[in-house]
C-alpha cells in the first residue's frame, strides 16, 4: 500500500512561497535573452498570484487539492455539484459544489496509460497491471493460493516477416554487414524500404486482434483433443485462463505476451484435471498458434486478363518464433526458470508502452495527414502511417477505419486483456485504493485550516466524488462513503443527486506552477520501523535482474 498523500503543512507552504518567489531573482541571473525575460515576466506574473493567495490564507488548501493528484500532467476539470441523501429519513449527508473548492473546479486524475502522456498516471496503472498479473499466478485479491500448483505457461506469439530489417542476430552481424547498438535507429528499419511489403504490415496488424481471438478458440480445441473430449464438454471439466498484454516490435509490428493458465471445471478455486499437465498446454499452444489462419479479401494488384479487379483472398497468421515457457514458483537464480514475479513484471511494463514508444509513431490520432510534417518521425514508421492513410480509403478495408487508427500502424485492439476467472479486474484494485484512503482520510480530527472531513474528502482523486453512491458492476460491490459524523453509510439507502460538466484538460497556469513547486519541494518522509529483509539470489531491492524483465516496481499499489 503506497504511503498516504502527505498534505503541505504551513512549514511547507511557506518554503512553497518563499521558493516561489526568489525562482525570478535566480533565473533572472542565469538567462537574460528575450525567451528567458519573458518566461521570467510569466513566472513572475504567476508567483504574484500565487503570494495573493498565500496572503488570503487560500494556498494551503489550493495546493491540498493539486497535491492529491499525485503528480498527474493533464488533469481533467469538472464544474458542478453533488448531494448525497438518506433514502430512509430523508437526511442530506453531504454536499459538494465545486465553486467552493480551492481550485474552483473538481480535479479528476486523466488516468492515461501511455507514459508519453502521463508518467504519474502511467505508472499507477503499470503498477496495478503487475498486482493484477501476479495474482492470477500466485493468489491474492480474490484469488486462492492454490492456483501456483495448475499448469501455466509464458507464451510469445510473434509477426510475420514482411522484409529483411535491420537487426541483432546475437554475436553475428546483422545482414548489411554492420553490429548495431541498442540504441541504433537503424534498428527494425528494412534494408530496402522500396521492396519492403508494407501493405502486409499493415494490414497484419489490422488483423492481429481476430487472430489472437481465432487463437483461443484454436487453443481450447487442441486442450480438449489432447484430453480426449470435445470442445462442448471440455468446460466440464477445465476452464482456460489467460491475460495478455500486445506489445509492438522496432520494426512496428505487434507480437503478444501471454500468460495462459489451466484451472478447474470453476475456475481458479478448483483443481485442474490430472491430465491437465504443463506439457500438454505447451504443446496445445504451439499447435493453435501454427493452425491460426484469418482470410481477408483484397483486390489483386495485378488484376485479371479482361481489366477487372477480382477479390484475391490473403491469409494472416502468426510468425514462426514461437517462444512457449513454463512458470515455475521458485526463488529466482540466474540460470533457474521463470518464476511468477518477473513474468508479472515483464507484462506490466509493456501494459503502458504503445507504437510511440518502440517505433517512433505518435500518441494520438491524425485528423490530417498533413499533421505528420510537425511531428519528428522516423522514415519507416511515416511510411507505414502513409499506408495504413490510404488504404482506409478502399472499401474492401473500411471494416478495419485504418484512418482512424493510422497512428497505431493499424492495430486497433485492445493492449491489455484478461479472461473473467484469471484473477482480479483493475476497477477492483482501484475500489481497494479509494477505500483505503477513505479509511485514512476520514479520521476524527479536523485540519489546520479548520475544514471539516466532509470538505477535506472533497479533494480525493481517483473518480471518488463522479463515481460516489453509484454501483461499480466491475468491482462487484459499491462504494461507501463515510456520514459526517464519522458513521458508514450504506449505498442501498443512499440517493446521489449529481451534475457534472466538462471544463477543460489540464492545469490552469498558476495552478501548474503551483504543482511544479509542489513537485520541487522536498517531501517529509513517514517514519517507519526498520525490518530486516532476506534478499534472494539475483533480486536487488525488489527489482528483477533476470533478463526476461526490466525493472518494475513490485511493491503493492493497492
Amino acid at each position: 500500500m503506497p504511503a498516504q498523500l502527505q498534505l503541505p503543512s504551513p512549514t511547507t507552504t511557506s518554503a512553497i512561497s518563499n521558493a516561489a518567489l526568489a525562482a525570478p531573482a535566480h533565473g533572472r541571473k542565469a538567462d537574460t535573452s528575450a525567451n528567458g525575460g519573458s518566461a521570467l515576466e510569466r513566472r513572475a506574473r504567476l508567483t504574484a498570484r500565487l503570494a495573493k493567495l498565500a496572503a488570503a490564507g487560500h494556498l494551503a488548501p489550493l495546493a491540498r487539492q493539486i497535491g492529491s493528484l499525485d503528480g498527474c500532467a493533464r488533469p481533467i476539470r469538472m464544474t458542478g455539484h453533488r448531494t448525497r441523501l438518506d433514502t430512509a429519513t430523508g437526511q442530506i449527508l453531504d454536499h459538494l459544489d465545486t465553486r467552493h473548492l480551492p481550485a474552483g473546479e473538481l480535479l479528476v486524475r486523466c488516468g492515461n496509460r501511455r507514459a508519453t502522456r502521463c508518467p504519474a498516471c502511467s505508472t499507477r496503472y503499470r503498477y496495478d497491471t503487475y498486482q493484477l498479473i501476479a495474482a492470477g499466478l500466485r493468489g491474492g485479491k480474490t484469488v486462492p493460493a492454490s492456483v501456483v500448483t495448475h499448469p501455466r505457461v509464458f507464451a510469445t506469439l510473434t509477426a510475420p516477416g514482411f522484409g529483411p530489417v535491420h537487426n541483432q542476430p546475437g554475436a553475428a552481424s546483422c545482414v548489411c554487414g554492420t553490429r548495431h547498438g541498442d540504441g541504433d535507429p537503424l534498428l527494425g528499419t528494412p534494408l530496402n524500404p522500396q521492396r519492403y511489403d508494407y501493405t502486409g504490415a499493415v494490414l497484419w496488424n489490422a488483423h492481429a486482434p481476430a487472430l489472437w481471438a481465432r487463437f483461443t478458440t484454436h487453443l481450447r480445441r487442441e486442450i480438449a483433443h489432447a484430453a480426449g473430449l470435445t470442445q462442448r464438454t471440455l468446460r466440464h471439466h477445465a476452464t482456460l485462463s489467460y491475460a495478455k498484454v500486445a506489445e509492438y516490435q522496432k520494426r512496428g509490428q505487434i507480437h503478444f505476451h501471454t500468460v495462459i493458465r489451466i484451472d478447474g471445471p470453476t475456475g481458479p478455486a478448483s483443481t485442474p484435471p490430472a491430465w491437465a499437465t504443463t506439457e500438454l498446454l505447451d504443446h496445445a499452444v504451439r499447435a493453435a498458434s501454427q493452425r491460426t489462419r484469418v482470410q481477408h479479401q483484397h483486390p489483386s494488384e495485378a488484376g485479371t486478363s479482361d481489366g477487372s479487379q477480382q477479390p484475391k483472398p490473403t491469409a494472416f497468421r502468426f510468425g514462426r518464433q514461437i517462444d512457449v515457457r513454463a512458470i515455475r514458483s521458485t526463488d529466482f537464480t540466474c540460470d533457474g526458470p521463470v518464476t511468477d514475479r518477473h513474468v508479472a513484471a515483464y507484462i506490466a511494463k509493456y501494459a503502458t508502452k504503445g507504437a510511440e514508444t518502440t517505433t517512433g509513431t505518435l500518441d494520438r490520432r491524425l485528423c490530417f495527414l498533413a499533421e505528420l510534417a510537425q511531428h519528428d518521425l522516423t522514415d519507416h514508421a511515416r511510411r507505414m502511417i502513409h499506408t495504413a492513410w490510404h488504404l482506409g480509403v478502399r472499401p474492401e478495408h473500411a471494416h478495419l477505419r485504418l484512418r482512424q487508427w493510422a497512428h497505431m500502424l493499424g492495430f486497433r485492439g485492445h493492449f491489455s486483456t484478461r479472461t473473467r476467472h484469471y484473477s482480479t479486474t483493475l476497477a477492483h484494485l482501484r475500489a481497494e485504493r479509494t477505500a483505503w484512503r477513505s479509511r485514512h482520510n476520514d479520521a476524527p480530527e479536523r485540519a489546520d485550516d479548520g475544514r471539516s472531513v466532509t470538505t477535506r474528502r472533497s479533494d480525493r482523486d481517483d473518480r471518488s466524488d463522479l463515481t460516489a453512491g453509484h454501483t461499480d458492476p466491475d468491482a462487484g460491490h459499491h462504494n461507501s462513503h463515510s456520514r459526517e459524523g464519522g458513521q458508514r453509510g450504506r449505498t442501498d439507502t443512499t440517493l446521489v443527486i449529481s451534475h457534472w460538466q466538462y471544463a477543460g484538460t489540464g492545469l490552469l497556469p498558476e495552478h501548474a506552477h503551483l504543482a511544479t513547486l509542489l513537485a520541487a519541494a522536498p517531501k517529509p518522509r513517514p517514519a517507519q520501523t526498520a525490518r530486516p529483509r532476506t534478499r534472494r539470489a539475483g533480486d536487488r531491492a525488489g527489482h528483477s535482474t533476470d533478463p526476461l524483465t526490466s525493472p518494475v516496481q513490485t511493491e503493492a499499489s493497492a
